[in-house]
């Protein structure tokens, strides 16, 4: 049954991924929309389920949002180093973005449907109304997975083969995290630093990439609409799945 429902997260992503390439001719729109996506992603689902698994604290401060931090300032630093090697070698020809930190923000997002699928499996394994809960938070939130995934891939200058295939991996991500919790057991101080760690790369693509990249062209009321429209969908995702 994990399995079965997993399979619903692995439609749903494709269905995202498949939305992303059909609205090309709005790109502003698609990126505006994204980036509210993920901005909601991180502050109403990612950042509290992460406080609620890693508890514990460092120096006075949740485990979890020194994590959130860390994840930020490695994004950061990440695209920061491969944008300067790209320059040393004359490249530029994406508008100055390296298509490794696509591929790197897509990776991102496979592991976490990964996890999707582990919160999918896991959930059987407690039983009750747990299941219901985490099945519909999944595969509600798996649409904008497969939409960010390849967002993201394709941002970065990748070619549509790559794109392609990095939404692929991102739909079958969950099945293969279902099928892993018959083996493995995550614990959950574990997962939440995680989340929080992941988090935190999300926030950085969002606010220093995707964002302005979406207001640089068209600094339009519907480009504002749509990012705010894409936190108002996940607001209502996690409300229905609470």
């Amino acid at each position: 049954m994990a399995v079965l429902v997993a399979l619903g997260a692995f439609l749903m992503t494709l269905a995202g991924g498949w939305t992303a390439q059909r609205v090309t001719d709005r790109r502003h729109l698609v990126l505006g929309l994204a980036g509210g996506l993920m901005l909601g992603v991180v502050g109403l689902d990612l950042l509290p389920e992460a406080l609620r698994a890693a508890g514990h604290e460092v120096g006075g401060v949740p485990a979890a949002l020194l994590l959130f931090v860390t994840g930020f300032l490695l994004a950061h630093l990440v695209e920061r180093t491969l944008a300067a090697r790209q320059a040393a070698h004359g490249g530029g020809e994406h508008g100055h973005r390296t298509p490794e930190v696509g591929l790197a923000a897509a990776g991102a997002m496979v592991g976490h449907s990964f996890m999707d699928g582990v919160a999918i499996g896991a959930a059987f394994q407690v039983g009750g109304g747990m299941v219901a809960s985490v099945a519909l938070a999944v595969i509600a939130h798996d649409f904008a997975d497969g939409f960010n995934t390849f967002t993201l891939t394709s941002l970065y200058g990748n070619a549509r083969r790559r794109a392609v295939g990095m939404l692929v991996a991102d739909a079958c991500a969950p099945v293969l995290g279902a099928l892993s919790t018959a083996f493995v057991h995550i614990p959950a101080p574990a997962l939440g630093g995680y989340l929080g760690l992941f988090g935190g790369v999300l926030l950085y693509l969002a606010a220093a990439e995707i964002l302005p990249e979406a207001h640089h062209e068209h600094p339009a009321r519907s480009t504002l609409l749509c990012t705010v429209s894409g936190v108002l969908f996940v607001w209502l995702v996690v409300g229905l799945s609470g």
